[in-house]
């Protein structure tokens, strides 16, 4: 069973967070249940592959909720589209936040998954707030490793600065409202824009009928570089990323080296890894057999690890 719903961002009393809540299918509003936030990958919105692992996640027993971001899908904040990842992360704290008030969640076993960038996201909120008791990820993304240093980790920190160079520029240009709100693509908006067959994966994701979303432009307003490019989704992972961890990834990802990142880092000592054999980064967002597999490693770590 599946509702829509939508709350006041405790983070900001100005935005409205839209979400989907399941829950299980025995649900009685008279018990408590363990409950998992899902969060989307940049550009994405809770109807596409994070509400397709939310449903999933529920058939194990858990009251999942897969939500927009703000400034995003259905959620409400001005301008459209921003993605500052500073914001995205204090999102799954305002999230946990509107979980603690509902009568039939345990609020001492709350997890927290996501996809991407959604999966570095959940990292980073775990860091800072540790009502979340474990985090898997599929795919994840550092969104501010992956601008500075490219796909596949082979740029230099400081061959970004045109980044925030650009970033400004567009904020200057924003204020100045002259041209409307300058954007750019967070994945390839056209076929022959993709550097690899992995990404214009992602093309396909967004931009055809396999996944496209009316709620889900594939663009973020540029202003944003100056948040991600010096933002870190697993900062003092080291010391204070104590939770239990799972990263999904697939064998073909370009973007394992982000999952195997925060894996080393992360102070916990009860960490794994799945590799999916055959599936990329985006084989995983919706593809029934490589979705099946890694839904078959969360069930059972969520139910261990929210008891």
């Amino acid at each position: 069973m599946s509702e829509k719903v939508s709350f006041k961002n405790s983070n900001n009393g100005n935005i409205t967070m839209a979400a989907v809540i399941n829950v299980p299918e025995d649900f009685d509003a008279t018990k408590t249940y363990p409950a998992v936030v899902v969060s989307h990958p940049g550009g994405g919105v809770k109807e596409q592959t994070a509400g397709l692992y939310a449903k999933n996640l529920a058939k194990g027993g858990f009251v999942t909720i897969a939500y927009d971001a703000s400034y995003q899908g259905e959620s409400t904040g001005e301008p459209r589209q921003l993605e500052n990842p500073y914001i995205r992360t204090e999102d799954v704290s305002a999230v946990v936040d509107y979980l603690t008030t509902l009568p039939y969640v345990d609020a001492d076993k709350i997890g927290a998954m996501g996809i991407c960038a959604g999966g570095g996201y959940s990292v980073n909120a775990a860091i800072n707030d540790h009502r979340i008791k474990s985090v898997g990820t599929v795919s994840a993304v550092n969104i501010g490793t992956m601008f500075r240093n490219g796909w596949t980790n082979d740029v230099k920190d400081a061959d970004a600065l045109p980044y925030l160079e650009a970033g400004s520029a567009a904020r200057s240009s924003d204020a100045a409202a002259a041209a409307g709100i300058a954007t750019m693509p967070l994945a390839p908006m056209k076929e022959e824009d993709a550097p690899n067959e992995e990404l214009r994966e992602a093309w396909e994701y967004y931009h055809t009928d396999r996944c496209e979303h009316l709620n889900a432009p594939g663009f973020a307003t540029s202003r944003s570089l100056t948040q991600i490019i010096t933002y870190d989704a697993y900062n003092k992972a080291e010391a204070f990323l104590t939770q239990p961890l799972l990263a999904v990834v697939g064998s073909e990802a370009g973007s394992k080296w982000m999952s195997d990142d925060y894996l080393e880092r992360a102070l916990s000592t009860d960490k794994a890894i799945h590799v999916v054999d055959g599936a990329n980064h985006m084989s995983l967002y919706d593809k029934s057999e490589y979705v099946d597999e890694a839904t078959t490693q969360f069930l059972p770590f969520f139910q261990r690890t929210l008891q």
